[in-house]
């Protein structure tokens, strides 16, 4: 074995060493805060009936899955964020592509989406609900504005940025603006697009949510709204729970997916 082949494999099993290493002490860290927070429950320093306690969500989430309850409130939410996550992001880029190409149309609308950005989407919820109706189709809509003017913004700026160089040379060669957006910008800003799409998994579920809170009567958000008004704060903290383990698992999706396609591209 020559000595490179060596410090090759020594390199990277230094690199599976450290992700171990780095996932144990996640791990770690996550039984010790429930741990710490049971053991603060059970000895008095906490009331859990204000903080709940993991042994008090684990047999209320127990006593939904029994019910099926909890799956199809879980199975909603899923659903209407994922619909508002994917319809934010085609939206999103789609108009981050027109408006890249027309310079004019960038700077009419440039002032109107950093107002949009700016405005809090929970005041504009109520009129959504005016407007489109009591109904699933207004959570989607709310999720659907939490993340797109971000969507737009965010790629926008990232294809303003690609290398002009790069965009010479294309022109240079007989290429027109549809060879540069396919040929350089799309492929040069594959990882601002992918770093958007991590940001919506976060901003679609605050959209959901808040929709789910004024107008369900399903889904996790509907769970926090009616465990508070009933004093069920397990049902509250598992529900909170469980939306972090789904905005987890749409995360370390997006994650895939990249790497996937950064690995055709490359």
């Amino acid at each position: 074995m020559n000595d490179s082949s060596f410090n090759q494999r020594e390199f990277i099993r230094k690199i599976r060493l450290r992700k171990r290493t780095v996932l144990f002490f996640q791990c770690a860290i996550l039984v010790l805060f429930f741990a710490l927070w049971q053991f603060c429950a059970d000895m008095g320093i906490i009331d859990s009936f204000i903080f709940s306690s993991p042994k008090e969500i684990l047999f209320c989430a127990y006593s939904m899955i029994f019910t099926n309850s909890l799956i199809f409130h879980t199975f909603v939410t899923s659903a209407e964020t994922v619909a508002g996550f994917l319809i934010s992001t085609l939206l999103g880029t789609g108009i981050a592509v027109i408006l890249w190409q027309s310079s004019f149309l960038n700077e009419i609308f440039q002032p109107y989406l950093v107002v949009l950005n700016s405005v809090p989407k929970t005041a504009l919820a109520p009129i959504i609900i005016v407007w489109v109706g009591n109904n699933i189709n207004s959570i989607i809509v709310v999720a659907l504005l939490t993340s797109v003017v971000v969507s737009i913004l965010n790629i926008l700026s990232a294809f303003n940025e690609t290398d002009k160089n790069m965009i010479k040379l294309i022109y240079t060669l007989g290429g027109n603006k549809k060879d540069v957006l396919f040929k350089v910008v799309l492929p040069a800003n594959i990882p601002a697009v992918m770093n958007t799409l991590k940001v919506n998994t976060g901003l679609s579920f605050i959209g959901t949510i808040i929709g789910e809170m004024l107008v369900a009567k399903y889904g996790l958000g509907y769970l926090i709204i009616y465990g508070s008004q009933i004093f069920r704060l397990d049902m509250v903290m598992m529900s909170v729970i469980i939306l972090a383990i789904l905005s987890t698992v749409l995360y370390k999706g997006i994650v895939i997916l990249e790497n996937k396609i950064v690995s055709k591209v490359m």
